[in-house]
């Protein structure tokens, strides 16, 4: 559903904020760089229906705030980060669920037994896998997954999460419900995935030309301006890349697996 053609706001974005271009910390010790990657440093989280996904507790955030933090109550790493998993889990998420997969894509993965000696339940857990967002590399990091289904002339893209709760450790707990799952036309959700692309190469362009005129200087940082600038070529080719892409799923394999991952303890 698009967003001009519908008048209404539209019920899944990835959203994002960079760190002002000087406040940027620099890798390295004795040699400094920047990069693309690096030049990403900033905020991001999910909009989802009235949902924030990625945005800490109020708790989480007073703990911080004693502790000196300054910036916004959300993921605070590099945005590329997350559009580059977005990208990665495209043609999966893409791909058409078959009917009697459903209840399987659909089930809670932690109640299932310890993988045996079977090639086809490691085969089945892959696929199950590659629908899930990677974030790993955060503290506490909701599991958040999303797999598309074709039934009665609906194309949907069902989005679940789990902000996973810890007591003893409020420095990294996230806002909003435990437990969600909302449904998305997949014209929704392929929308939201383009606009997080076109604001974000939006977003480096104008970061890259600000280096490049010199507007903004970066001392005893070192940038490879021709080098970036045709990073930044590259990486706008990447979203009609993952559309492009189409998967070579052996569903005997995975129907097989997924038979025995929920196969009674």
């Amino acid at each position: 559903m698009a967003e001009v053609a519908s008048g209404l706001r539209p019920r899944i974005r990835f959203r994002f904020a960079l760190r002002p271009l000087a406040q940027v910390h620099p890798w390295g010790r004795d040699r400094r760089t920047l990069h693309w990657f690096g030049l990403t440093d900033g905020w991001y989280w999910i909009e989802l229906n009235g949902h924030e996904l990625l945005r800490y507790s109020d708790q989480t955030m007073r703990r911080r705030q004693v502790d000196g933090y300054v910036g916004l109550p959300y993921v605070n790493y590099y945005v590329v980060r997350l559009w580059e998993d977005l990208l990665q889990l495209l043609p999966a998420v893409l791909e058409p669920v078959p009917a009697d997969l459903a209840p399987f894509i659909e089930a809670d993965s932690t109640g299932w037994p310890e993988r045996g000696e079977y090639e086809e339940d490691f085969t089945a857990e892959i696929w199950y896998g590659d629908r899930l967002i990677d974030l790993g590399y955060l503290r506490n990091g909701p599991l958040i997954r999303g797999w598309r289904t074709i039934s009665n002339g609906v194309d949907a893209v069902t989005v679940d999460w789990w902000n996973r709760r810890c007591e003893q450790d409020i420095d990294g707990t996230f806002a909003g419900p435990v437990r969600g799952r909302q449904v998305l036309t997949t014209e929704e959700f392929i929308d939201a995935v383009r606009h997080l692309d076109r604001d974000l190469i939006a977003a480096m362009h104008e970061r890259i030309t600000l280096l490049e005129e010199r507007r903004i200087v970066l001392p005893d940082v070192e940038l490879d301006l021709t080098a970036l600038r045709a990073e930044h070529h590259d990486r706008a080719t990447w979203l009609q890349h993952a559309l492009d892409r189409r998967l070579k799923t052996d569903w005997t394999a995975v129907r097989a697996g997924a038979a025995l991952l929920r196969r009674a303890p």
